[in-house]
């Protein structure tokens, strides 16, 4: 706009002939500069807009690999047999990343035993243990000692690390069919976990 302005003085000011070479070529290089300025800051906003494609890139590939780790997990039971994500194909799988330490993981347990209980057909936990200081042993002794009928794996093939898991307790969930839904760290508290659970189960079962 102020660069409109300047050549529409400028040719009023050649046409009432009141501007003289000095002032030309001053308000020459005014307009000079304003030119460069305007020029920096549009390839400024294109550089964003640039950036801003190459983020939304970034994420839409990066849940893209999400999705594949997920579909494509397996585990490990206390038997060491191999479990896989796909063998729950018909219900809606809660991942719960969990350890005996990890107070919010396990105030986070009897929320989902409900809701299983509540879904027996539709829904499935598998709690897995991912190896940040818990061994096999005590997951099997956690669960020895309590009456909760999730699915207890490993992790033996570090789906946590390739969904870049840093702390717990860490859920991802899949529908019914073996896709990929989303993945949260933390937990609602028993409430804000029991409505969420059962809203994911009524819309992907």
């Amino acid at each position: 706009m102020l660069i409109l302005c300047l050549l529409f003085y400028i040719l009023v000011a050649l046409k009432s002939q009141k501007f003289n070479i000095d002032e030309m070529k001053k308000y020459s290089w005014l307009l000079i500069l304003l030119l460069a300025v305007g020029s920096i800051a549009c390839g400024n906003g294109e550089e964003k807009s640039q950036t801003e494609e190459t983020a939304a890139v970034e994420t839409d590939q990066s849940n893209n690999s999400d999705a594949q780790y997920v579909e494509q997990a397996t585990f490990t039971d206390f038997d060491g047999n191999e479990v896989s994500v796909s063998d729950f194909e018909g219900k809606v799988v809660l991942i719960d990343f969990w350890e005996t330490w990890c107070k919010p993981c396990l105030a986070s347990f009897p929320t989902m035993q409900d809701v299983q209980e509540e879904y027996p057909e539709d829904f499935v936990v598998l709690a897995v243990t991912p190896g940040f200081t818990d061994t096999q042993e005590d997951a099997e002794a956690f669960a020895r000692k309590n009456d909760y009928t999730f699915e207890y794996l490993m992790d033996s093939n570090n789906l946590h690390r390739k969904l870049g898991v840093q702390g717990i307790p860490f859920k991802v969930y899949v529908d019914a069919e073996g896709n990929f839904i989303e993945k949260s760290m933390g937990t609602s508290g028993p409430k804000g976990d029991y409505k969420k659970l059962k809203k994911i189960i009524e819309e992907h079962k």
